[in-house]
């Protein structure tokens, strides 16, 4: 039986989350939106279209005005204007309009390529969310934030735009590479870290169901999860003021990503950028040593990263000064005043950060010492 989440906007019903562990209710779930009525298009990657492609696409054929798809290459290399681009292209010769829908079917990428193209064709346009990574079922796929990345930058133009519905197939996180999964658990960790130290030290003690993807462990952590993600942007939908704390990790994330020329996958980022900011935390005594080195340790069971080489430490500092979360001229940066809540600091000094970047820094020099 599938479960339901509400997401509030303004303090009014704006769409519901929906666990499933198949595709068999996704149909149902979109008449309910009046789908027979409308062009569909499934928007995908390509490796998305091999594995589910042909399966969502016969739920609607014959069941809708039309149903087409649009298919990209897999990977954060797609994710720009051009490949938007080529979207609207293919809406505007099959005759969209307003009334029609996007069905953004994959994983982060996917998700906030097809949002960006929901909210500019045509001046706005419905769409649903049926991620299927751990990344998008976690945290992309809610809220409403789309863009594309510009030049390397990451989500530099996008816009908000809710979906009309998120759909998760819970099943589809046991076809994900073992890479791919880790990676999206890094914001499953964040989120137990900012606003709910219970569920951080659940995610411990269920460490080996995790890793060997046991479903229904699977679907209490996605839920979880989600209710983090909830919490925070119902309270702040647009991103004034307490929404910033789910950037934990991702000004220094950000910068390692473009310095490795998306080498590292974004949760893999976004894990180094934890453990810098928890680094920042203890310096200037928020956490014990003992709680610093708690959470960069966590993340090792979990096949994340917690050091990188090939990086110069000077080089992300500078490329933290571009992420688009600066505050008059400061980086906006969020740093744990104990596990389980997240603090906003405007404070944060070069020094700070170049020293944190040092600290997760692995050298050539430091694997012959």
């Amino acid at each position: 039986m599938a479960q339901r989440l509400p997401i509030l906007y303004n303090n009014k019903p704006c769409y519901d989350i929906v666990f499933s562990q198949s595709f068999d209710s996704l149909r149902e779930e979109l008449d309910l939106l009046g789908c027979g009525k409308k062009r569909l298009c499934i928007v995908t990657d390509s490796k998305v279209e091999e594995l589910y492609g042909a399966n969502v696409l016969s739920l609607f054929e014959g069941r809708c005005l039309r149903c087409v798809k649009f298919v990209f290459p897999q990977g954060e290399e797609s994710k720009t204007l051009d490949t938007v681009k080529e979207l609207y292209k293919v809406l505007i010769n099959e005759g969209f309009d307003r009334k029609d829908m996007l069905l953004a079917l994959g994983g982060g990428v996917v998700g906030d390529l097809t949002g960006y193209a929901a909210a500019t064709y045509l001046r706005g346009i419905d769409f649903v969310q049926i991620p299927t990574t751990l990344l998008a079922q976690c945290d992309s796929s809610i809220g409403g934030k789309t863009g594309v990345d510009f030049d390397g930058y990451k989500n530099m133009v996008g816009a908000f735009k809710m979906p009309r519905l998120v759909y998760m197939n819970l099943r589809t996180l046991q076809t994900l590479d073992d890479r791919q999964f880790f990676a999206g658990f890094a914001e499953v960790m964040k989120h137990g870290l900012i606003k709910d130290a219970p569920f951080y030290e659940w995610l411990i003690g269920k460490m080996y169901e995790i890793c060997e993807r046991d479903l229904d462990t699977l679907e209490e952590m996605v839920i979880r999860s989600c209710k983090v993600k909830k919490l925070v942007v119902e309270r702040d939908p647009n991103e004034q003021g307490e929404r910033a704390l789910l950037n934990l990790g991702h000004t220094i994330g950000h910068a390692i990503e473009k310095a490795k020329e998306f080498e590292l996958y974004h949760g893999e980022c976004v894990a180094l950028g934890i453990v810098a900011a928890a680094y920042i935390s203890w310096k200037r005594e928020m956490l014990s040593m003992e709680e610093y080195y708690e959470i960069r340790d966590m993340f090792v069971p979990f096949y994340l990263p917690i050091s990188v080489d090939g990086i110069n430490p000077e080089e992300i500092l500078r490329l933290t000064k571009s992420d688009k979360k600066m505050n008059a001229g400061r980086i906006r940066f969020i740093l744990l005043k104990k596990i389980g809540k997240a603090v906003i600091d405007n404070s944060v000094a070069d020094e700070e950060i170049l020293a944190a970047i040092r600290e997760i820094y692995f050298s050539e020099e430091d694997s012959h010492e």
